[in-house]
């Protein structure tokens, strides 16, 4: 009976929900032109399984996100070609389960519960929602009956799944590789200011966080509300992603241990300090948890008030009205991106941390055929030299990328490609989480009330010990299936 009242507590629960909500999107059909169209079928016909036999042809899936990359909703927007190839290929088509980043897991949990899965919900960034816990907890399903790293296909991806694996259980398909953060900036400011160009910088090997120090010391001024730096990132950026080492990591046998003695992590986070007692983080009166504009992506650095807003691609692979608003005008050349500087104290090179982009399969999925084949769209767009060119020319037409921004995407991949790197700081106990948190951030948000070495002395035994307690329930899930 209890189990009864609890199952129609949490239908009615989900009936409030979406009730409740705001009005749906009404998403658009944009079209590729018929050459286009032509290119990609014939090249899909050598890649892909066949149309008349592929399992998960002529279905439908169900994605739950808090964002729809399939579906377009201007008609100023890019098309999204492994989409456009999982309806035209194989007459397959995407429900959009919408909801809020803050409700994911809540409104998840429902449907699971309800026995009313969606099929399928992002990795990547989204690994924060989804892995480990949630899998050893049972929200999302192994993909290895489905997905094989082994093929042509997806040559190249197997390292970067063993991220999200639990013994011999794979869970996450991995599509692609692409760069986390990066140093996106307005050309007209930094001229402006008299600042070097850090595009040139890079080309010159000369982008460091010397160099960045030097030009954010030089900006900031708290009376004019200009800061140099914005963004929840940039701690990460700089200690964990330009290093090339984390706080947390992994060994060869998928167990997780602290990493906070790394010298190099010790360097970036006692630079931290300094810019915070420096005072070249944007913050509203003395919180230094507040960004601008309730932290919409690039505020401020249009209008010369923010001179860097790290960030991961999507926040400013826009249409260009919305570049225009944020970060300035494309069509002037005012907008350009390099990858993270990279630490003087360190080996030289630069690094980038990858994203992961891709897709996790929920538990008794209703159609997991389905999300496999349009992984497999996903995956043939990223290889495949036709696609690649038709995707390139969409962001050139629409978007107005100049060559030197594509160029530098490729770069970016390049860097990734050469050194795979992947945040362990996902779906992590809450215990453990806390821990690596106050690591993570407290010297910018506490307003660097206490140094690394202060933080270090405490929250280093408990970094420890929860990552023992998370190394144990993974043993018992791999020898079980459960954690109890």
């Amino acid at each position: 009976m209890k189990r009864i009242l609890a199952l129609a507590l949490a239908l009615l629960m989900l009936v409030a929900a979406v009730g409740c909500g705001k009005k749906k999107r009404v998403p658009i059909t944009l079209t590729l032109s018929t050459e286009d169209s032509e290119a990609i079928m014939r090249a899909a016909g050598i890649t892909l399984p066949d149309e008349a036999t592929a399992a998960g042809a002529n279905s439908t899936v169900t994605w739950m996100c808090w964002y729809d990359n399939f579906h377009n909703y201007k008609e100023n927007e890019v098309l999204n070609t492994g989409y456009w190839t999982f309806t035209n290929k194989y007459h397959g088509d995407i429900v959009w389960e919408e909801t809020t980043y803050e409700n994911f897991r809540d409104d998840l949990a429902n449907l699971l519960l309800a026995g009313t899965p969606p099929d399928f919900t992002p990795t990547g960034i989204a690994q924060i929602l989804v892995f480990p816990m949630a899998c050893i907890k049972g929200t999302y399903q192994p993909i290895d009956d489905y997905i094989d790293y082994t093929t042509p296909l997806y040559e190249g991806m197997a390292d970067a799944a063993e991220y999200f694996a639990l013994g011999d259980m794979h869970f996450a398909i991995i599509n692609d590789l692409t760069f986390k953060d990066v140093v996106p900036y307005n050309r007209r400011v930094m001229n402006e200011w008299g600042f070097d160009d850090p595009y040139e910088l890079y080309m010159n090997d000369d982008w460091t966080w010397d160099k960045v120090t030097e030009m954010a010391l030089d900006f900031s001024d708290g009376d004019d509300n200009r800061y140099a730096f914005d963004g929840w990132y940039v701690p990460m950026a700089c200690a964990e992603q330009s290093t090339g080492e984390y706080i947390i990591e992994k060994d060869e046998n998928g167990n997780y241990y602290s990493n906070i003695d790394d010298p190099l992590i010790e360097t970036a986070e006692n630079m931290i300090y300094q810019w915070v007692k420096d005072d070249l983080f944007y913050h509203e009166g003395n919180d230094y948890w507040a960004n601008r504009n309730n932290a919409q992506y690039g505020a401020g650095v249009k209008d010369g008030k923010c001179l860097f807003w790290i960030c991961d691609i999507s926040g400013f692979r826009l249409p260009t009205d919305e570049m225009a608003d944020i970060w300035g005008d494309m069509a002037q050349g005012e907008f350009m991106f390099v990858p993270l500087p990279r630490h003087e104290s360190g080996d030289g090179n630069y690094y980038l941390s990858a994203n992961p982009t891709g897709y996790m399969m929920v538990k008794n999925a209703p159609n997991p055929e389905g999300v496999a084949l349009l992984a497999m769209c996903e995956r043939f767009k990223i290889i495949d030299p036709t696609v690649v060119s038709i995707d390139k020319k969409q962001l050139k037409e629409k978007y107005l990328w100049t060559d030197e921004m594509l160029d530098m995407y490729d770069h970016c991949n390049e860097l990734v490609q050469e050194n795979i790197r992947i945040y362990n700081t996902g779906d992590i106990p809450e215990n453990l989480r806390t821990a690596y948190d106050h690591l993570d951030w407290d010297i910018r948000r506490g307003g660097a009330a206490k140094t690394w070495a202060q933080l270090k002395e405490e929250f280093g035994e408990q970094l420890d010990y929860y990552c023992d307690a998370l190394n144990s329930d993974i043993a018992t899930y791999i020898e079980t299936g459960s954690i109890g």
